[in-house]
């Protein structure tokens, strides 16, 4: 046996509005009044507005005018009782899916934070401590990945998009972006002296950053298996440096003037660093 729904009880209480504005006058008075008004309006159409059914805004106007009711109220009641009966449908914003474009780190990190835009803003700390990310977070590493300080884990990525509500497809892409970041160009095999460089530019990055994070902050479990991949690959590019031979140095530097990268001798660079480094010179 099925049963009727029950009625949103802002229809009811229009339809008990209605009836009190109409009081002990006939459909018809109701009638001539409103078109005296200029709102005209049926008996048949004032009669339905009683019924059970939401009545139109306009019928509800022309009753309130013919029975010399507060229009603006009854509008409101209205509205109230339109908003019960017809209530509009939640729409969920569009979930931003990272592009096949990215590939540095820079590019994932302004792409996370347009996820977490899409999200609502959350702050770290909600990010972090949400069962959605099951652990997986912390404010730190957060703050390193969308800051472009360091590449986020796959762990992290995964935690991330979980916890900002993000969909399956927004996940594959934000790690599949980090595959082709690590995937990406090697340093130039033509400028040796920017390995260098770069590794020294991360450390000094690295030492800047580090003092302001609090110490139930540092270094949680993902955070040192970041610091120690970055460093395991300084440590290769370095050692590759440092493993030239006297005839692959020559043959860099043919291949750097033949394409007009400098003329300057990358010997004497490498040298430079060499010194500065403390390490004696190869």
């Amino acid at each position: 046996m099925s049963h009727r729904a029950a009625e949103p009880v802002e229809l009811a209480r229009l339809r008990g509005w209605l009836r009190a504005a109409k009081g002990r006058r006939t459909f018809a008075a109701l009638a001539r009044r409103a078109d005296a008004g200029k709102l005209p309006v049926s008996v048949c159409t004032l009669r339905r507005a009683l019924d059970g059914r939401l009545p139109t805004l306009r019928t509800v106007q022309a009753f309130a005018r013919g029975a010399g009711a507060d229009e603006e109220e009854g509008a409101q009641v209205w509205a109230a009782a339109a908003a019960a009966v017809r209530p509009e449908p939640v729409r969920k914003p569009a979930a931003y899916v990272p592009g096949r474009g990215i590939t540095t780190q820079a590019g994932l990190a302004a792409a996370m934070e347009k996820v977490r835009a899409a999200a609502g803003g959350p702050s770290l700390r909600r990010l972090a401590d949400s069962p959605e990310a099951a652990g997986r977070l912390s404010r730190s590493a957060l703050h390193n990945a969308l800051t472009d300080r360091r590449l986020p884990s796959e762990e992290l990525l995964a935690g991330f998009a979980a916890a900002c509500g993000a969909g399956e497809e927004t996940a594959r892409a934000l790690l599949a972006a980090r595959t082709r970041i690590l995937a990406g160009p090697r340093p130039s095999l033509m400028y040796p002296c920017g390995v260098v460089e770069e590794a020294e530019a991360r450390r000094e990055q690295d030492a800047v950053v580090r003092h302001w994070i609090r110490d139930d902050d540092e270094l949680d479990r993902y955070e040192r298996q970041l610091r120690d991949e970055e460093e395991a690959e300084q440590r290769r590019a370095e050692a590759w440096v440092d493993d030239l031979t006297d005839d692959e140095l020559d043959e860099l530097q043919r291949a750097r003037n033949a394409v007009g990268v400098g003329q300057s001798s990358l010997r004497a660079e490498l040298a430079a660093y060499a010194r500065a480094a403390g390490k004696p010179d190869g």
